[in-house]
């Protein structure tokens, strides 16, 4: 077992990449371009890059070899995941409520994995709450760079990094007071799907950057005296 294994174990972070890579496939399935479509290869591409992108980036920042590509496994349950999601789009198409869930949740599996590496592995809190939100959004920023769409975390949504962000600080706090690695996990996990789901159903989201810009003219602008005629 590699020093990945004795950090995350091998089936739980199959789990995360095998979630990741059903979404990745549902998303890209219903994909509808104004001049081009997606094939069955440019689907099962998106599908891969979401279940194995935040692992990657994870480890990337980490400097550490690549735990998704030091076992035959990864790459497999990517591309299998990549075709369920492909054979169940329709199905999953018809019930957003289950493509956002999942969503949520692979939010939330790789924001932990990521912050519980960057710990175990002796990075200060601060430094391992980025790494595990970056390893959350990170295949998400992969999939919208791919397929030349706007990334989604730069414009207003429903509390997409937010989520990850408060998830991953959770899961640093709990260990700090001495949680079990596991239960921190568990617990980050469901605070950042609890946060993202919310944030959906009640179109929770961030200031727009013009309406920040706006109260700041107006505060500005609010002490210049008015000459009265």
């Amino acid at each position: 077992m590699d020093g990945q294994g004795l950090i995350i174990p091998l089936w739980a972070d199959l789990i995360a990449v095998g979630l990741g890579g059903v979404q990745g496939a549902l998303f890209a399935s219903g994909f509808r371009g104004e001049d081009r479509r997606l094939d069955l290869l440019g689907v099962a591409i998106i599908g891969i890059v979401m279940g194995m992108g935040g692992g990657l980036i994870r480890d990337l920042l980490l400097n550490v070899p690549a735990a998704t590509l030091q076992s035959n496994w990864y790459l497999l349950t990517a591309t299998g995941a990549a075709l369920i999601g492909m054979l169940l789009a329709g199905l999953f198409q018809r019930l957003n409520a289950a493509i956002v869930g999942l969503d949520a949740v692979v939010i939330g599996l790789f924001g932990a994995f990521g912050t519980t590496k960057a710990l175990t592995l002796g990075l200060p809190v601060v430094p391992a709450i980025f790494v595990g939100v970056c390893s959350a959004v990170g295949g998400g920023i992969l999939r919208d760079m791919i397929m030349g769409l706007p990334v989604a975390i730069m414009h207003v949504g429903s509390l997409y990094a937010v989520a990850a962000l408060v998830g991953c600080a959770v899961l640093a706090g709990a260990q700090s007071a001495g949680a079990p690695s596991l239960a921190a996990s568990l617990i980050a996990i469901v605070v950042t799907a609890v946060i993202r789901l919310l944030a959906v159903v009640f179109d929770i989201s961030l200031p727009e950057q013009r309406a920040l810009h706006r109260r700041k003219v107006a505060v500005e602008t609010s002490a210049i005296p008015i000459i009265k005629p």
